[in-house]
Parts: C-alpha cells; structure tokens; sequence
C-alpha cells in the first residue's frame, strides 16, 4: 500500500511504500543527495537512469538493474522520460548481494519481479518475502556489468575526465590529453591502470557508452549518436555498443533487451 504520492520541485511523481516504490520522472529529473538505512535495487521500466555515488556513475538501462548498499550516498538522474522502479531488501538478503555498488544484468525473470512488486498488485508479507528472495537468486546468478564508469581521484585524472566528459567525441590520443592537463603519457597510462583498473581507451570506451545511452534515450536516431560519442560511423558504434550493453542500439531504442 503506497504511504505517498507527491510531486517533487523537479517534476517527478513519486508512488511510496515501505518496501520500494515507483518514481515518475520528466527527463533531466535529479534527485537530491541522499543515503537510506537499507540496500536498494533500482530498474528503469522506461527511459535511462543515472545513479552516481562516491565510486562513480552507474547507467542503468532497461536491461540492468542497479544495487546501492545501505548507507551509500547517492544521486539519481532520469534520461528521457523515466519510470523508476525501487525495491528494498531486508538486511539479511542484502548481505546476499555486494558490499559496493554494482550493475547486474537483468534477466526477465528479474524484471518481471521488480515489476511485480512495483505494481499495482499488493502482497503480503510472507509473498513479497518469497518474491524478494527470487530476486536476490536471480541477480545472484547474473554477471556484474562493466556499465559503471569510476570517478577518478588523481587530479590529472579528473583534468581528463573533465574534457572528455564535455565532449566524448574527441579523439586526442592519450599523450595529447596529457599535453593539455600537464602531465606525460605514461604517467597517466599507469594511474589509469592503478586507480581505475582500466586502460584509457577502456575508459572512454566506458564514457561514451554512457553518453550514447544517455542520447539514445532522448530521441537521437543511431548516426548522430555514433558520431556525436566520437565513432567514424555507425557500424564501428554498434560493434562497441552491442559489446558493452549486450543489444545493438536499434533494438534499444525500440525497446529490445536481448538479441
């Protein structure tokens, strides 16, 4: 039984009730920065969220669904037109699950619970702690995704972070990027590899990704956003994206999770 349903001062509508809830966000809705007292996962039924905490952004699409642990703070960011679904866990099914934040894929079985949950049906304890402990299976089983992009510390790391997040498209090689920040190449190669655990083309890689979800959800047909996340064409972006997201960028856009 929802225990609110208010408008908030960025347009959303939100449905809540203990044990989860469903937010109705305009695109380009934020949350405030905030933390809960238990471990919560979060689906996008539609558009693309964004949730970022002191580890980095995590993009969840329709076919992820995202795990903040208590006490994490955290911000949530709607892509498109919105409908966030949220569900809590007890803190013995959240031990379960990881002590970080992390990205699952969502398998139909997953979503459909989340949904169920979420929806209009109301269940008693004894089912929604059934249909809870399915989930927890269900992601326990999943593989975690590489769709969280970590923040870095180093300031010359940031100082990179910082240009290619205002333009994905650049293609600077790594000595240029370096060149433009103050620091050498082989510097910034090893505190790519030390603090992010990633090469630098690995990282943008990651970074475009990101921004081509974020743009596919507001609308933008598949050369734009190949060409606008820095690929030559379409065919190099689909091969990236599929690689990464596990569907092609078409059938993302018409609501297709899975090849």
């Amino acid at each position: 039984m929802p225990v609110a349903r208010q408008p908030s001062s960025t347009g959303a509508t939100s449905r809540l009730w203990p044990s989860g809830g469903v937010h109705l966000w305009p695109t380009g809705a934020t949350s405030s920065l905030h933390s809960h007292r238990r471990g919560h996962l979060v689906y996008a039924a539609r558009g693309v969220l964004s949730v970022r905490t002191e580890r980095g952004t995590s993009i969840v699409p329709a076919n992820r669904i995202a795990w903040t642990p208590a006490g994490f703070t955290h911000r949530h960011r709607a892509h498109g037109d919105t409908d966030m679904r949220i569900v809590f866990l007890s803190p013995s099914l959240a031990r379960i699950l990881p002590e970080r934040p992390v990205v699952f894929t969502a398998s139909g079985l997953a979503r459909e619970v989340v949904l169920s949950l979420t929806g209009p049906r109301e269940y008693d304890r004894a089912a929604r702690t059934r249909l809870h402990r399915v989930l927890v299976d269900e992601l326990r089983e999943a593989l975690e995704q590489p769709l969280q992009l970590p923040e870095p510390l180093d300031d010359r790391l940031r100082a990179v972070a910082r240009l290619l997040y205002e333009t994905p498209s650049d293609n600077s090689s790594l000595a240029e990027l370096g060149r433009a920040v103050g620091a050498g190449a082989r510097t910034l190669s090893r505190l790519f590899r030390n603090e992010l655990g990633m090469t630098f083309y690995e990282w943008r890689t990651q970074v475009r990704i990101h921004h081509a979800l974020v743009l596919l959800a507001d609308g933008h047909d598949i050369t734009y956003v190949a060409h606008a996340c820095g690929w030559a064409n379409p065919s190099g972006f689909i091969a990236a994206f599929t690689g990464v997201v596990g569907t092609t960028p078409g059938r993302y856009r018409t609501g297709g999770t899975t090849e």
